[in-house]
């Protein structure tokens, strides 16, 4: 494609409604999945695979083959996370030339896209203090602000520019807050006994020297409360008569809370095999989608004003 035939393209692409839904979807979709890809990384111990940033080796920006495995897994965690900034970029440009023009979305859309940058920086900076558990840590817990400020995104995509409307009492708005609150402490905790614990991502890497056990036991409890206000959250929209959406994300969010809890019991007793340790990962990033979902499906904010061209679907697959 010369240049004009490219610029021609990029004036043609102005997604509508459903083009921007299904570019903020993927950001959803990525942002997940470089935290399941990352996970993998740790858990094959290939963490170091690539010892040193933004290289490979020293003298090479691409495995040498002298880590066999561990540097191929490692590099191919390093190149998703161009696939990631692409999507990001696939976003921006697409809800910077919507019209009409809406300053929330935009604003939203450049914080997913510098979060890419920023997020692989402080992977170099956890390569280059050879797996620092707090480092990792941090790493993990931008992806999640990451995919729950996607999730934002989706869902405001969908809606006007209107003041927010409750749909609910306040009393169990608070509560939803209050529960997001709550799923953030649990993240939190999680990476706490993950730091502690095996997993590392290289046998040489160094650990928290907190108490797992400890630990695990106060996230184990965290998780509960949660799961018992979220049971509380759904008695409530039942007896409120809250709309059938709430009442279905709210659902799913005590199904996702449930299917974590299960697996955080069943890996602990099992002493953390990787696969579902893995699995505990992929629900953590579906757990901020849920919850951030219910938080957000407690207000209206009229019906949205973005238009719908015709060619739409083309400009959606030119992405």
């Amino acid at each position: 494609m010369n240049p004009l035939q490219a610029a021609r393209a990029s004036e043609r692409f102005r997604p509508g409604t459903v083009g921007l839904r299904r570019l903020a979807l993927a950001s959803i979709v990525a942002n997940i999945g470089i935290v399941v890809t990352g996970g993998a990384v740790r858990l094959t111990g290939s963490g170091l695979g690539c010892p040193t940033w933004p290289r490979c080796h020293e003298d090479s920006f691409v495995p040498t083959g002298e880590l066999g495995l561990h540097e191929q897994i490692e590099f191919g965690n390093r190149l998703l996370t161009y696939v990631l900034g692409a999507v990001a970029l696939a976003t921006l440009i697409g809800v910077w030339r919507s019209r009409p023009a809406r300053t929330d979305l935009r604003r939203l859309a450049v914080v997913l896209f510098v979060g890419i940058p920023a997020q692989a920086v402080i992977g170099g900076i956890s390569v280059l203090t050879d797996l620092n558990p707090w480092v990792v840590m941090g790493h993990l817990l931008v992806s999640m602000v990451l995919i729950g400020l996607a999730t934002v995104l989706y869902r405001r995509i969908g809606e006007g520019d209107e003041p927010p409307v409750r749909v609910v009492a306040p009393r169990v708005q608070q509560l939803a807050l209050g529960l997001l609150a709550l799923t953030a402490v649990v993240l939190y905790l999680g990476t706490i006994v993950t730091g502690s614990g095996p997993h590392a991502g290289d046998v040489d890497a160094p650990r928290t020297g907190l108490d797992t056990h400890l630990f695990s036991m106060i996230h184990a409890d965290t998780v509960l409360a949660l799961v018992l206000g979220t049971v509380a959250l759904n008695v409530l929209l039942v007896r409120t008569a809250a709309p059938r959406e709430l009442i279905v994300a709210a659902r799913v969010m005590l199904g996702v809370q449930l299917a974590q809890g299960l697996l955080g019991y069943v890996q602990y007793f099992t002493d953390l095999p990787e696969v579902l340790v893995g699995l505990h990962m992929l629900g953590a990033g579906c757990l901020v989608v849920a919850t951030v979902r219910v938080v957000l499906a407690m207000r209206v904010r009229g019906t949205v004003s973005l238009p719908r061209p015709e060619s739409e679907g083309a400009a959606v697959v030119s992405a």
